[in-house]
Formats: structure tokens, C-alpha cells, sequence
């Protein structure tokens, strides 16, 4: 059966090293408005397991006006674990790294659930849905 991309431009997000997925339902935010509002508005409810907001590029993110705590992936740019930060409460600020890339922003216990470490591969690409 042919596969097609996801017409919401989704991505899944895969550990290699610990072979687990990390979020099967990620957005992508590239462009500057995207990344300036990233998850902001959204309510609890979008914080369930799967999810996520791939930042891109990125070096570091806040939390002020988002309503739930994050889970925080630093990738460089071969999408290598160089830092993890875990239940990042609202109206904080996050480490700034110029070793980041991009930054996964996640559901909370998702660091802990797919056990990602610093070092670890990950894999993203687009998600896929059948015809």
C-alpha cells in the first residue's frame, strides 16, 4: 500500500539507542512565529503521551503563559541527546546551549517513559498515514 505524508506536516520522533519512540505525533515549528508561540494557548489536554513540538533551530526555551509543565530534549545538529531537562514547571527558562540545534518539547514523563538519555540518537521524519 502506498504511504502518503501527513497533510498536518506531523513528524515522528525515535530513539536509536534506546530503540522506544520518544513522540509519534510531533509538530514542527521552523518558521518565526512558529517557534515565537510554540506551544502557547494550548491547554493540558494537548500534553498526553505521543505528542510533541520539535523547535527549529532553537538554543534554548521559556515557559512563561504555558499552562502545564514540559519535558525538554536538547539535539544537536545530527539529532544527539546533548541535554535533557524533566517537568519544566510554567514561567521558567530553560538552560541556553549554542551546542543546541533544535529543542522537543514534550509531554511530561516522556523523558522518563522512553528512557532518553544524554548521547542518545534519535531519528525524526514525517509521519505517515495509508490512502
Amino acid at each position: 500500500m502506498k504511504q502518503k505524508a501527513n497533510h498536518k506536516g506531523q513528524v515522528y520522533v525515535y530513539n536509536r539507542t534506546r530503540e522506544t519512540f520518544v513522540a509519534t505525533e510531533a509538530r514542527v515549528a521552523r518558521g518565526y512565529f512558529t517557534r515565537l508561540i510554540g506551544l502557547l494557548g494550548k491547554t493540558k489536554r494537548w500534553a498526553r503521551p505521543g505528542q510533541g513540538l520539535w523547535i527549529v533551530p532553537s538554543h534554548g526555551v521559556h515557559t512563561v503563559g504555558m499552562l502545564f509543565a514540559l519535558d525538554l530534549v536538547f539535539l544537536d545538529q545530527n539529532k544527539i541527546v546533548v541535554h535533557t531537562e524533566e517537568h519544566v514547571l510554567p514561567f521558567r527558562v530553560s538552560k541556553v546551549s549554542f551546542k543546541t540545534n533544535s529543542i522537543l518539547e514534550l509531554p511530561p514523563h516522556t523523558i522518563f517513559r522512553s528512557g532518553t538519555k544524554v548521547g542518545d540518537q534519535l531519528e525524526i521524519a514525517p509521519a505517515h498515514v495509508g490512502n
